[in-house]
């Protein structure tokens, strides 16, 4: 490997506690470490200096430790194949840390003759026109300030920035991702990716991407809102590379956050998630001040969570749990075959939305399979903003092109379960039981003579609702891949049951709603819930049955 201060001495920082750094970046450093370390490898430091001094003088900013960082790792390269050892980046750090103006400098100077590559277009995508013009207008103004010189190496629009000697272009695309087939990008810059509901957009980019030498894609961002969304997706791959199960990537993760909500009680460890806090005073002064408003607004604090240190919180809502919590459930689920299981059912209307669930459990550890149907004549599914097409090709959903779910398709579902698993018990909500009896009693289910099905009412949730959260909390929960019922989480909060009447003193009980009814659906949660209300069917462990028939969900 060549040396590179940019790179070792950052390395070294962070190794040493002289930089506080999450887990994740520890990792990262490891790992950059290893994949520098191979035969073959070239830092080329000449152009880094070259593209720091560019970047420094033309835009008036002096580059930071991480930017130098990032700067020298996109300089790395195999001299066998003249290939970058990092094809993508995934550079998630917190709000007002000057992503933006660093990846705008970037962009420009992997433009110029001093990259040395000819047309090495570059394309700024986003969400909205506003946010894919934040970086395209700072190029802009800085051509503009120095156009003296510039003029005769840069053309420029309000849409387009183009070289004059290496024919590359500079431009910004927002969602419509119908227009964007048959680009010849050489770099894609995703900004603020947490805002990206569902992978399409990157998909049609990056169709036409990478017939250009020393292709690059760029994905910047804070944490957000959208849950299961893109972010998430890039975050599991993250953790996947970091964690050595992702051979040979490209990509390089460089994940600022704070480890945990208890972190952000030490301000010295705020850089974690800000890593240019200790040069920015304004961006202290205005971190201290939501530090204390917080406090007073529910909104603030779930900005300076979510946004600041990139720890997902709810906003203005009591969560089910933390975001940690949800995620620790996608491990691999074990071969249940032969074990009991009680299985929930939950849907408000069968024209939306439905869902089932088969829960098992042994000792403390609980697994679960749960499937949702969704009915495409649906008038509110425009409105649901989350890859359910996605989920449907994976299997997780069965679409409905029909005027409603039939109960016979749920019925249907638990049918082939029972040929796998004992399921003791089906349960759902008292009020939606009389559209689906009759499907129901067909596959040996019902309330009064086999009292094989339980009707759940709101005094059950309630008592099921603390060993869910104690559950969530000790992360006792087991789902496997299941995007569609972590989705379903995210979208429920957790609501007071209510006081008694006489002393208005408060119960402590709670109950679960929907944070929104028509775009964030809880189907697949809820009938989770409904299942561990029946859950003391079960005992402590599963019952050791013979295998009956061979369906596989």
């Amino acid at each position: 490997m060549g040396k590179c201060e940019y790179i070792d001495g950052y390395i070294a920082a962070v190794r040493s506690g002289e930089i506080p750094a999450s887990k994740e970046l520890r990792q990262a450093c490891d790992y950059i470490g290893r994949r520098l370390s191979a035969p073959g490898v070239f830092v080329d430091a000449e152009k880094t200096e070259k593209a720091k001094e560019l970047i420094e003088r033309y835009f008036g900013m002096r580059l930071f430790d991480w930017e130098l960082f990032v700067l020298a790792l996109i300089h790395c390269y195999y001299t066998e194949t003249d290939t970058p050892v990092f094809g993508e980046f995934l550079i998630m750090m917190g709000r007002g840390n000057g992503k933006n103006g660093f990846i705008s400098g970037v962009a420009w100077y992997l433009t110029t003759k001093y990259h040395g590559v000819a047309e090495y277009n570059v394309d700024i995508i986003a969400n909205s026109e506003e946010q894919a013009k934040t970086s395209f207008e700072d190029i802009y103004e800085m051509l503009d300030r120095t156009w003296e010189r510039s003029k005769h190496f840069f053309y420029k629009t309000k849409e387009i920035i183009q070289n004059l000697q290496t024919r590359s272009y500079i431009k910004f695309n927002t969602s419509n991702a119908r227009t964007k087939d048959g680009k010849r990008s050489a770099c894609l810059i995703f900004d603020e990716i947490h805002e990206y509901e569902n992978s399409s957009m990157i998909k049609v980019f990056r169709s036409g991407f990478g017939k250009r030498k020393h292709s690059r894609v760029f994905y910047i961002t804070t944490n957000g809102y959208v849950r299961e969304g893109v972010l998430d997706e890039r975050l599991r791959i993250a953790t996947d590379v970091l964690n050595g199960e992702i051979p040979n990537s490209r990509l390089c993760p460089l994940i600022y956050k704070l480890d945990s909500k208890g972190e952000a009680e030490d301000k010295s460890l705020w850089v974690k998630a800000n890593p240019s806090l200790p040069y920015l005073p304004t961006l202290q002064l205005e971190m201290e001040q939501n530090w204390i408003d917080k406090n007073y607004d529910e909104a603030v604090r779930a900005d300076l969570y979510t946004k600041r240190f990139n720890l997902p919180a709810s906003e203005s809502v009591l969560a089910v749990t933390e975001y940690e919590n949800v995620k620790a459930t996608n491990r691999p689920l074990p071969d249940l075959t032969g074990w009991s299981c009680v299985c929930g059912i939950d849907y408000a209307e069968l024209q939306d939305w439905a869902a089932v669930d088969l829960h098992f459990r042994r000792g403390e550890e609980r697994f679960d399979i749960n499937h949702a149907w969704v009915c495409l004549q649906s008038k509110t599914l425009h409105r649901i903003k989350a890859p359910w097409q996605e989920w449907a090709e994976k299997g997780h959903l069965t679409l409905v092109d029909d005027v409603g779910i039939h109960p016979d398709l749920l019925a249907g579902w638990i049918w082939e379960g029972m040929k796998r698993y004992n399921v003791k018990m089906v349960a759902m909500d008292n009020h939606r039981y009389a559209l689906v009896s009759e499907s129901l009693r067909k596959i040996g289910f019902e309330p009064n003579e086999r009292k094989n099905l339980r009707l759940v009412r709101p005094s059950d949730i309630m008592q099921a609702e603390p060993v869910i959260q104690e559950c969530f909390n000790r992360q006792y929960l087991a789902w496997g891949d299941a995007p569609h019922l972590r989705w379903a989480v995210s979208n429920t909060k957790r609501v007071k049951s209510g006081v008694k009447a006489r002393t208005g003193v408060d119960t402590g009980n709670f109950v679960y709603a929907k944070i929104e009814a028509k775009s964030r659906k809880t189907d697949p949660f809820m009938a989770f819930v409904a299942a561990m209300t029946v859950e003391c069917e079960l005992g402590g462990v599963p019952a050791e049955l013979p295998t009956v028939g061979a369906f596989v969900f």
